[in-house]
């Protein structure tokens, strides 16, 4: 009990720490650039101790449940015992990697159903269907993100098993998104652009960094600090290809019926 409520005043007080710069910011700005009161200070401290609050109890949250859940999935889903590997045997990672694909299935599945629950999402879908006057589907916009991730942290994880250095499949994808971006709508460039930076939020930063260094540890021959960490870039760098495809395939759908409503005219 008395650990506990060690760990929450330590985690209260690096918060505070942490949010008070941006507090002095806008203070300093709002009085002396502005020269304005600020309207309902009342309402704005009391949003600002909910908003300390929920990240103090986010923070331990992810300390006693998330990190150790991500960490626990991928060790359990690896053990030789699950995979129905000799644990007493030396064998080649990469010649098994088969063997591994309900690691790859759990990464696409966690993956995808983080994305979905990501509050800046939704958020960023909101206001972009909003300011398309209801061109940019919000569900459509979610789901295509949500397939980008899942995609990229199954491969993400099949290159941990393997063993692949990172930076050729970055490279390679930002290869394709340069191609996409040539032949995509180009309303839709930035926002999918800006698709794969929210995905790296409060909701699936957490259980992927855990996800990779649980699977890295628990790999033969990886390590946890040159295999464990990258899969956040693919699930940053996923979403735009696939919300470019999304455009894409939309947009010569879209041309295909019109060109077919032109024929029967």
């Amino acid at each position: 009990m008395i650990s506990a409520s060690l760990n929450f005043l330590e985690t209260l007080f690096g918060t505070l720490g942490d949010i008070f710069p941006i507090v002095v910011t806008i203070l300093v700005f709002q009085y002396l650039v502005i020269k304005r009161p600020i309207s309902q200070p009342k309402q704005l401290l009391l949003g600002t101790l909910f908003v300390v609050l929920g990240m103090v109890l986010f923070l331990l949250g992810l300390e006693q449940a998330l990190f150790p859940l991500g960490e626990s999935m991928a060790k359990q889903l690896t053990s030789a015992e699950f995979l129905g590997l000799d644990e007493s045997a030396v064998y080649v990672v990469s010649e098994h990697w088969a063997a591994y694909a309900w690691i790859y299935l759990f990464s696409a599945a966690i993956g995808f159903s983080t994305t979905i629950a990501e509050p800046s999402l939704l958020a960023v879908a909101i206001k972009a269907n909003g300011v398309s006057g209801g061109a940019v589907s919000i569900g459509g916009l979610r789901i295509s993100v949500a397939i980008g991730v899942a995609l990229g942290l199954a491969l993400g994880s099949y290159r941990i098993v393997v063993g692949d250095p990172l930076h050729y499949y970055i490279i390679a994808g930002y290869i394709l998104v340069v191609i996409q971006t040539v032949f995509a709508p180009k309303a839709i460039v930035p926002l999918a652009y800006d698709s794969g930076g929210v995905t790296t939020s409060t909701v699936t930063v957490p259980l992927v960094t855990a996800l990779g260094l649980g699977l890295a540890e628990s790999v033969p021959g990886r390590s946890p600090l040159l295999d464990g960490f990258g899969l956040i870039a693919f699930a940053s760098l996923f979403p735009i290809i696939s919300v470019l495809a999304y455009a894409q395939v939309t947009s010569f759908l879209a041309s295909s019926s019109l060109s077919g409503d032109d024929d029967e005219i």
